[in-house]
């Protein structure tokens, strides 16, 4: 399976999104932050076939950190999700807005690692 990096600020989202992922099977590395996720990121671009962000967080929203991703790595598979509808969405990225079943968030994740 896949090995995913999942950025949210929020406790709850952020261990519920990661346990929904390693339960169908996937590895899953989590920040806290826009910063941590970035840092993780670029110390081992690679290593990640899935980028999970929220957009709305402090210090470094989600738009940040799809464009560090994209400048380390242009080809990298990113999925946006988001509580509010006035969020902007970074062109290229999926996105999934909050809440959102367990189905849902796996459906778009499959779809995602299935592209080439």
């Amino acid at each position: 399976m896949a090995t995913i990096l999942v950025a949210e600020d929020e406790k709850a989202v952020r261990t519920l999104v990661a346990l929904i992922l390693q339960t169908s099977g996937h590895q899953v590395v989590v920040a806290s932050s826009g910063v941590e996720a970035v840092s993780l990121f670029r110390f081992s671009p690679d290593r990640f076939d899935l980028v999970i962000t929220d957009l709305k967080m402090p210090v470094m929203s989600g738009q940040q950190v799809v464009k560090l991703i994209r400048e380390t790595r242009p080809g990298s598979k990113i999925l946006c999700m988001s509580g509010f509808s006035e969020d902007p969405i970074p062109d290229g990225v999926e996105f999934l807005q909050k809440p959102f079943q367990p189905d849902a968030l796996l459906a778009r994740v499959g779809r995602l690692l299935d592209q080439g």
